[in-house]
């Protein structure tokens, strides 16, 4: 009987054994598990800190070593124009002349008292929503603002660039902060040995993403509105007198005119922006050019200012894709009720 109960007892020894092996496997599977998650996140981590870190100075790049666009050699005056000009010293002699040479340009806007806008630096008529910087000493096209972080002019040619460097650097500042804050947490809380570098990196981390939070803030607005930095502080000046939305053609297409058309190429540094910085797309000068034309021989010219008189200027290529392309997007909010109401007067009137 006892020999009978030791046989039981050790026709259980393998199955334990086996039970023991199983168990024992099973732990380091777990560890294993903790192990592969934990070495999981931390590529996840290098993967997301080098993309957004490579984007970042990318960008950044792009913004710093990108010349500011100038305008073209259209808009300088001829050297017989420009020798008259120099001679003459009656402001609505040279006024003529200067309305002579842009007759043919695609300029709409002018100065607050309606005259031609010419810079005597680099001897050009300003195209519309081009400026001169006195740092870099040129006119730029659709000048934003001079960047002493960037130490070059952001316009035309590098806006969306600048865009691009303001929002990488913002997403790498919130994850250097977020992977920062445990230890940050920590330091405060409990009795360790935390490093003053982590408390540093954090403060810094937080500090330029509030900052550049509000910047960038700031220049999501002012694309959804078609609006430069100068033009928000100073409206442009049309026909009809100032009018700050008077670029806008609604949140869908003032996005197009900065990014592009491809969707794909957004999130890249690439330049994708739509026209050729000299003429910009306005719905307060949309007008059939043979309407313009019966318009102009059914009643007189029109002028304002000194008997200023400004014919009409031809639609760019871009400025036909933008603006015959209504059915396409969906345009909405009340500034876009203005813009259209205020397209209807203008074209009613307004000849340039």
């Amino acid at each position: 009987h006892v020999l009978k109960c030791c046989q039981k007892v050790l026709a259980w020894v393998p199955v334990v054994f086996i039970a023991l092996v199983g168990f024992y496997f099973l732990s380091f599977s777990a560890i294993f598990t903790e192990l592969f998650f934990v070495y999981f996140i931390a590529v996840v981590y290098l993967v997301v800190f080098h993309l957004s870190f490579v984007m970042f100075i990318w960008s950044y790049w792009k913004t710093i070593f990108t010349s500011p666009a100038s305008p073209s050699n259209e808009f300088c005056l001829s050297k017989a124009d420009k020798e008259q000009y120099e001679k003459e010293e009656r402001p609505e002699t040279q006024q003529e002349i200067l309305r002579r040479a842009a007759k043919d340009l695609p300029i709409y806007t002018t100065t607050a008292s309606k005259a031609i806008r010419y810079c005597d630096r680099c001897q050009l008529i300003k195209p519309d929503r081009c400026h001169h910087c006195s740092a870099c000493d040129i006119c730029v096209l659709k000048m934003d603002h001079h960047c002493p972080w960037v130490n070059n002019c952001v316009g035309f040619s590098n806006y969306k660039f600048f865009l691009l460097f303001l929002m990488y650097s913002l997403l790498y500042c919130l994850f250097v902060a977020a992977t920062v804050l445990q230890y940050f947490i920590q330091f405060w809380t409990k009795d360790t040995h935390a490093k003053f570098h982590v408390l540093f990196l954090f403060f810094v981390a937080a500090m330029f993403f509030i900052s550049i939070l509000s910047l960038f803030s700031y220049h999501c607005w002012l694309v959804g509105k078609n609006r430069s930095t100068i033009e928000t502080f100073r409206a442009p000046t049309f026909r009809n007198g100032p009018d700050k939305n008077g670029f806008s053609l609604g949140y869908s297409k003032n996005l197009r005119e900065v990014f592009g058309d491809e969707k794909k190429y957004w999130l890249l540094p690439i330049f994708t922006s739509l026209g050729d910085g000299c003429n910009f797309p306005t719905r307060l000068v949309i007008m059939d050019p043979e309407q313009l034309t019966v318009s102009s021989q059914n009643e007189p010219a029109k002028s304002s200012g000194a008997n200023q008189s400004f014919p009409p200027r031809p639609l760019s290529e871009s400025q036909n894709r933008l603006l015959a392309s209504d059915s396409q997007w969906v345009e909405g909010g009340p500034e876009e009720e203005n813009v259209k109401s205020g397209s209807l007067h203008h074209n009613a009137s307004d000849d340039s």
